[in-house]
């Protein structure tokens, strides 16, 4: 019978969602290996002194992943995500992260009720700066997928002069183009284009019940895809400029060899299965008929590991359906995509980080109901 189920999926579904998953696809694997290679570089040309010193305070990366996790969209999240997975950030900041973005449910947020939206985002940074301390206080120890030392620093790199032992002439470098650069520097090109052109915007920037995001063009998204392509603008300079040993051994050994064909297949398979059970559970129709169980259904729907499904009670609160405090236990519960880059590199990580938002979640469900907000 599943099997059954799978070859109707398959058959029924339209050309236009198979795009969109594979644009998600897309969009998230690019911003994650783009983020990727920045902190490889920044690490490298600085010796890792600026990444030694967030690593060595506790709750300076408490702020830090806070402040990134707000971030509109799920650039934050990612940037969080590749920090933690090497060691950069603990449990705590990633915790912290995680608790305070709101994923690109943000953007109808702000556009929708964007005072409400400002008041949902102070409480999750203020339960975030203080959930990563108190995980921080109480959890010494969480081993990250590798070690801090898996962003290396070889003898070639050299001691003094970073910037002239890491950099060659971008002249002899385009002239005599190595395999990888010439393949980086595509791949780049096409995720610049994609987001300036709007290929890679979600489908939700165009829906219908967004139609008053455009003016509020600081919370667009458009907006973002200006810095995402800032971002990879600047990763594109480097790529250009660095000689064959930092773009070999570093860029293309520690970061798209050992993380791009993870994250791509994670977060395809992701999307496919999150597809499928949107195909045969209407979300919104189970929590209108189950007005008893809508927080449990906030806190399950919440645990997806991407922004989506949470879009339900974003919109039923736009409508006045349900009161604020369920939609702050989906916001707290939900990670946006940030989730599944996570759940590619630290399978661990992910489910710890998803018990400690469970408990926050309940204790925010519990005073819902006692205070009736």
């Amino acid at each position: 019978m599943f099997i059954v189920k799978c070859q109707l999926f398959i058959i029924n579904y339209s050309l236009y969602e198979v795009t969109e998953i594979l644009k998600n696809t897309a969009l998230i694997t690019c911003l994650v290996m783009t983020m990727l290679l920045l902190i490889e570089y920044i690490n490298v040309t600085t010796r890792a002194s600026g990444l030694n010193r967030l690593r060595k305070s506790r709750f300076g990366q408490v702020v830090v992943a806070t402040f990134l996790g707000i971030i509109p969209g799920c650039i934050g999240g990612f940037a969080t995500v590749s920090l933690f997975t090497h060691g950069v950030v603990n449990f705590g900041a990633l915790a912290a992260s995680m608790i305070a973005t709101m994923g690109d449910e943000a953007f109808v947020m702000f556009a929708s009720f964007p005072l409400q939206a400002l008041i949902l985002q102070g409480i999750l940074i203020a339960v975030a700066l203080a959930v990563g301390v108190v995980v921080n206080l109480t959890v010494k120890k969480f081993p990250a997928p590798f070690a801090h030392n898996h962003l290396a620093i070889h003898a070639a790199d050299g001691h003094h002069h970073h910037e002239e032992n890491t950099c060659s002439s971008w002249k002899e470098n385009l002239k005599n183009m190595s395999f990888q650069r010439a393949l980086l520097i595509a791949g780049l090109l096409f995720f610049i284009v994609a987001t300036l052109s709007g290929i890679l915007e979600h489908a939700h920037a165009h829906d219908e019940n967004c139609t008053h995001s455009e003016p509020l063009f600081l919370f667009s998204e458009r907006w973002l895809n200006l810095l995402f392509s800032l971002v990879a603008a600047a990763v594109l300079v480097v790529i250009i400029r660095v000689n064959d040993h930092f773009l070999e051994h570093h860029l293309w050994g520690h970061v798209i060899k050992k993380h791009f064909a993870k994250i791509f297949l994670w977060t395809l398979g992701a999307l496919i299965i999150i597809a499928f059970l949107n195909g045969y559970i209407e979300a919104e129709t189970w929590v209108r008929n189950n007005p008893l169980s809508m927080y449990l259904a906030a806190i399950l729907i919440g645990l997806i590991p991407a922004s989506g499904p949470h879009l339900v009670f974003v919109l039923m609160f736009a409508q006045g359906s349900i009161p604020f405090s369920i939609l702050l236990v989906n916001s707290i519960m939900q990670d946006g995509h940030a989730g599944i880059p996570l759940l590619a590199e630290s399978k661990r990580g992910f489910i710890f980080m998803k018990c400690v938002k469970i408990i926050l979640a309940v204790g925010a469900a519990v005073a819902g109901m006692i205070f009736e907000f």
